[in-house]
């Protein structure tokens, strides 16, 4: 089959989401989609990874750089794909009818995450987690 898809429970057909989307450090030319003050400060691919999954959708991550990204830094690379809709075309979850909608969740999420909230890196913050906190910092030169 040479043409996509239009299965939307195909891998091909999930959503797209580079962490560039809702970092708050961008202006829109750099790719920013949502709100600056509703945006997250250097959000990293395991944070949004986190987050989806923990919301119970079906979450990928990929090892691409976001086009627009001009820092080729490991921190910086990186992309979800996000399962919205299941094979019948109906939505996974009510409340994630658009990108828009994933983009802002998250948003609101990230920095409620236990490696956001203790920066101390806290006893309880599993190895993943304690490891998302850290990939946002900009001090790795």
């Amino acid at each position: 089959m040479a043409h996509l898809t239009t299965n939307p429970a195909d891998k091909e057909r999930f959503l797209c989401i580079y962490p560039a989307y809702i970092n708050s450090k961008k202006t829109l030319a750099e790719g920013r989609r949502i709100p600056a003050e509703k945006a997250v400060e250097n959000p990293s691919c395991a944070e949004i990874r986190d987050v989806l999954t923990a919301a119970g959708l079906n979450v990928l991550v990929e090892n691409k750089m976001y086009p627009r990204e001009w820092n080729r830094d490991v921190q910086f690379r990186g992309r979800v794909r996000i399962q919205l809709k299941l094979e019948d075309g109906s939505l996974c979850q009510e409340k994630f009818g658009s990108r828009k909608d994933v983009m802002f969740y998250v948003a609101e999420m990230i920095p409620k995450l236990k490696s956001r909230t203790q920066k101390s890196g806290g006893a309880e913050a599993g190895s993943q987690q304690g490891e998302g906190g850290k990939k946002g910092k900009k001090k790795k030169k």
